[in-house]
């Protein structure tokens, strides 16, 4: 079973809108808002996503990207 999560003091035009919006998805607001959470909790925040790539250490490249660019243009790819 999940957590039980309450939040105070939402607008009423913010609640009317996020009803109507689970009505026009066919689900209830508890599922549409929590699939709403859900998601946002799987993307990384900007810290996360620099950490992740900071992770991934500098790469080597064997030619300048704008000499890939071009090459890749020129024959047509």
């Amino acid at each position: 079973m999940g957590v039980l999560l309450q939040v105070r003091d939402l607008s009423e035009s913010t609640h009317q809108t996020l009803k109507a919006r689970a009505a026009e998805s066919g689900t209830s607001l508890s599922e549409y808002v929590r699939s709403l959470l859900t998601r946002e909790a799987a993307r990384p925040t900007p810290a996360e996503l620099t950490a992740r790539i900071a992770a991934r250490g500098s790469v080597e490249l064997s030619e300048p990207s704008e000499v890939t660019i071009r090459r890749l243009r020129d024959h047509g790819e």
